[in-house]
């Protein structure tokens, strides 16, 4: 079971203890995939009472090791969507990021799901990779339309401590007009943005789940979970975690820290801001971006139709 441990963590989103029901249950980690399907059995077995009927069940999956038989095997536990880390369907490029998989290996696994009959499908691009050109990403975009898949997720090339590209920063270009691109072809498509980075027919309610902070239970190494007012860290190490999994440093969000977030997440996706939530003086200033035609509101929310500006309204709305 050790590499069940190392591959994987589970979280769960909206569990309401008094309802017993789960709505989501997600499967990260990175590569869910290289653990074989009997072994999540018995955990699918003790959470199933708790599922609800409707429940979006994803797994993450590296499409080298997403065979055939593997997504099956997923399937018949009850994964209706599959996240696949596609990044790009350029060979060169894949490479480069260290990739273990090739396009057509990618291309492979979505048409496999797609013949089990997983219901929802979605895959990863990445973009402002060092020579990222409109060519490269518009050929990304238009094989990945070529695919059967409700939902794109976008995201723009980050370096973090500790990664492999820390050492060599400058493998990150920033060219702004790639962003707007790709967001442009994806949407021309008919995949809506309903967040800065996620697109689709279909929207995830995991995502979704973050972006309006909701509960959640996070399960294995280094599966933050969260509740109420608090951050729960499980220890990232392996071993440390197995020798002892409630090893856990929770971290007290104050009510600004927590008002701070709903800002920011509300206005880089369709969830929008409460009004309610919002101070006299936050309330006048977003009047004054409505005015502006910067935000749109309801009787209920703040919302914002460009997402490329959210940082800089979040930060106006809580000077």
């Amino acid at each position: 079971m050790q590499a069940l441990h190392t591959q994987i963590a589970f979280e769960l989103k909206r569990f309401n203890a008094k309802e017993n029901s789960i709505e989501t249950l997600f499967i990260g980690g990175g590569t869910p995939s290289t653990v074989d399907p009997t072994l999540y059995a018995p955990i699918f077995k003790l959470l199933q009472p708790y599922l609800q009927d409707n429940a979006e069940i994803t797994t993450e999956a590296n499409p080298n090791s997403a065979t055939k038989e593997w997504l099956e095997g997923m399937k018949n536990l009850g994964v209706n969507r599959v996240s696949f880390g596609v990044q790009s369907f350029n060979e060169a490029k894949l490479k480069e990021l260290n990739r273990a998989h090739n396009p057509q290996q990618a291309k492979d696994a979505i048409i496999h799901a797609h013949s089990l009959g997983i219901e929802h499908l979605s895959l990863d691009l990445i973009y402002n990779y060092k020579g990222d050109t409109k060519a490269l990403l518009m050929h990304d975009i238009e094989t990945a339309f070529s695919l059967p898949i409700d939902h794109i997720s976008a995201y723009e090339l980050t370096i973090e401590d500790g990664t492999k590209f820390s050492s060599t920063p400058e493998v990150r270009q920033k060219d702004e007009n790639l962003a707007f691109f790709v967001t442009d072809e994806i949407e021309k498509r008919g995949f809506k943005a309903y967040e800065i980075s996620n697109f689709g027919t279909y929207q995830s309610k995991h995502n979704k789940g973050y972006w309006e902070i909701q509960d959640y239970i996070g399960a294995g190494a280094g599966a933050v979970g969260f509740l109420k007012d608090r951050r729960f860290y499980p220890t990232t190490g392996i071993e440390a975690y197995i020798a002892n999994p409630l090893a856990i440093t929770e971290e007290v969000l104050t009510t600004n820290e927590l008002l701070t977030e709903r800002i920011f997440l509300g206005l880089r996706s369709r969830i929008g801001v409460e009004r309610a939530s919002l101070s006299k003086e936050m309330l006048e200033r977003a009047a004054f971006l409505c005015k502006e035609k910067k935000l749109s509101q309801t009787k209920t929310h703040y919302h914002n139709d460009n997402f490329f500006l959210s940082d800089e309204l979040a930060l106006y709305i809580l000077e």
